[in-house]
């Protein structure tokens, strides 16, 4: 069974961290995804960084930038990961946009993640009917879960499409914006999460975007399994270096 099927199935709230690969330092990956399950993670969104991130707020964009004159690229990534099941147990998912994908060959970057222990993928700007009709049988061939997002204008006739064509949780993004945390959900947001949580999907959902403290996190989580703590994490990365998660987790959990 994929490993992110088996966390999804613990009776528990997700707690799932994103970072840019690559970031603050080149070699910071892996540490940082081992000091992370550590300290308590259910799961981590490790970004591919791309030159044109869509749906990244100033911080993640920041990071990415930086991660990329690092001298980040996929072949790197793969490589830093290459051995990252023997330390770390826990789900891995790539986040990133398709065109690195695209360029690197849609199979074979499938087939790497599959041999590192990838659990599943994130890609934003794949449509989920592109997916559907030319990728997923890809995706199912290697073991891959593939997450799509929502936003509070998805009607529901594509939220249950999306929810019928996926097998691991539904990303959904807080609100119409780019990432970035806030410093709590309006009564708009939180009819949101309850509307959705009463649609009774089949996957289960994950909030994302807006998230940064124990009180977003309860909000966040009060209608879904888990929630995404990215933005926040990069800012205390790119201010306490990749030393002092615990610190950032403790006040999270």
């Amino acid at each position: 069974m994929n490993r992110i099927t088996q966390k999804l199935q613990e009776d528990k709230k997700i707690l799932s961290i994103y970072f840019s690969a690559g970031y603050p330092d080149l070699n910071d990956t892996v540490p940082i995804i081992q000091d992370l399950e550590k300290n308590g993670v259910d799961l981590i969104e490790i970004g591919l960084p791309f030159s044109d991130p869509l749906a990244d707020g100033p911080t993640i964009q920041a990071s990415s930038t930086q991660a990329l004159h690092n001298g980040m690229t996929t072949e790197v990534l793969f490589n830093q990961l290459a051995n990252i099941r023997e330390s770390v147990k826990i789900p891995l998912i790539i986040m990133g946009y398709f065109n690195p994908m695209l360029q690197y060959g849609v199979e074979a970057f499938c087939k790497k993640c599959a041999e590192i222990g990838i659990d599943g993928l994130i890609i934003p700007d794949l449509p989920v009917d592109v997916y559907a009709d030319q990728y997923k049988a890809i995706f199912e061939k290697y073991g891959l879960i593939n997450v799509f997002l929502i936003t509070p204008q998805t009607s529901e006739e594509r939220i249950r499409f999306i929810d019928s064509v996926s097998n691991g949780f539904i990303y959904m993004v807080s609100s119409a914006s780019v990432t970035g945390s806030q410093s709590g959900f309006g009564n708009v947001q939180e009819s949101y999460f309850e509307r959705i949580g009463n649609m009774n999907l089949k996957n289960p959902q994950i909030v994302g975007f807006g998230i940064s403290n124990k009180e977003t996190f309860s909000q966040a989580t009060k209608y879904a399994k888990g929630a995404i703590i990215g933005s926040a994490f990069i800012k205390h990365l790119s201010e306490n270096g990749s030393g002092k998660i615990a610190e950032f987790v403790g006040k999270i959990k």
